[in-house]
């Protein structure tokens, strides 16, 4: 179970991580974007850190209050879940 758990941080994570920075590539060259509602998507399922990462290091949604915040609060449930399910 544990594997399995690390296994599903890892690749959600990097999911998360990919899905941000091709919206951000996107934004840019003004083309259809990736909802918001797939980014938080992402991060509920465990993807936060990515998406958390992501986010700061392309400079992509950080005016965003409901992403400054939210992603962040993603990120404490997504700790919960995974210490709950790693213990």
């Amino acid at each position: 179970m544990v594997r399995l758990v690390l296994f599903w941080f890892v690749i959600i994570n990097v999911i998360g991580y990919v899905v941000m920075s091709e919206d951000k590539n996107k934004a840019r060259k003004r083309r259809d974007r990736v909802p918001e509602r797939t980014l938080f998507l992402l991060a509920f399922m465990g993807g936060s850190l990515g998406v958390l990462i992501a986010m700061y290091r392309k400079r992509h949604k950080t005016r965003h209050a409901s992403f400054r915040i939210g992603i962040p609060l993603l990120l404490l449930l997504n700790m919960v879940l995974y210490g709950y399910f790693l213990r």
